[in-house]
């Protein structure tokens, strides 16, 4: 069977937490519950290093606009991992070739990314962090749970995937304007702050004899 539904599937995922998805990938192949993992994946440096940023990402990821950083500093790590892993699988089974794979992995990855730092975005024009708490465990959980389908029943895994990437780009077009409202916020606030250094402090009170 040809591996691209798989490079879909862990596309999609990368977008969301590319650490969730070497780290998983690499576990299945490790444990033997999987005979066709790369064994890049399987190294016990990549997964060591797959599990402290997983960590990370899973305490950033819940902080209200320390999440939108994350997602702006991972803007090409994710979709450079999503076609790393793509290329691996595609090497690996030798079904479809490095470059194709590496291509759908890597444009997977930077568009269900976008849908994620977006939908973020959004989620923190509201000032209260439980819906980004929520949110996160969620991607986490579904990440998790497509990946390990796909890797059982890949073609059902990738039709999930991509009514969840339509759904979310669909979604992405309605927070729109939401998103704009948040970024001139941000850049308000950003003016304020820069006037507020520039302006003398105010004089002390002079000494009661």
């Amino acid at each position: 069977m040809s591996v691209l539904p798989l490079v879909f599937t862990s596309g999609w995922a990368s977008g969301i937490n590319a650490y969730a998805v070497v780290l998983l990938l690499g576990l299945f192949g490790a444990s033997g519950l999987s005979d066709d993992m790369p064994a890049a994946l399987q190294r016990p440096e990549v997964l060591i290093a797959a599990g402290v940023l997983f960590l990370c990402e899973a305490v950033a990821d819940k902080i209200p606009y320390a999440d939108s950083v994350w997602d702006i500093v991972h803007t090409v790590v994710r979709p450079a991992a999503g076609a790393w892993v793509g290329a691996l699988l595609a090497g690996h089974s030798g079904s479809l070739s490095d470059v194709a794979a590496g291509a759908i992995g890597g444009s997977t990855a930077l568009a269900s990314h976008l849908v994620k730092a977006g939908t973020r975005m959004a989620v923190n024009t509201s000032p209260e962090p439980f819906s980004n708490i929520v949110l996160s465990i969620a991607e986490d959980l579904g990440v998790a749970g497509l990946v390990a389908f796909a890797i059982f029943h890949p073609v059902a895994a990738a039709v999930i995937a991509g009514m969840c990437l339509l759904s979310g780009l669909v979604l992405l077009v309605f927070l729109v304007s939401r998103i704009r409202r948040y970024l001139r916020r941000r850049a308000e606030r950003r003016q304020e702050r820069r006037l507020a250094a520039r302006m003398p402090a105010p004089p002390g009170r002079p000494p009661a004899w």
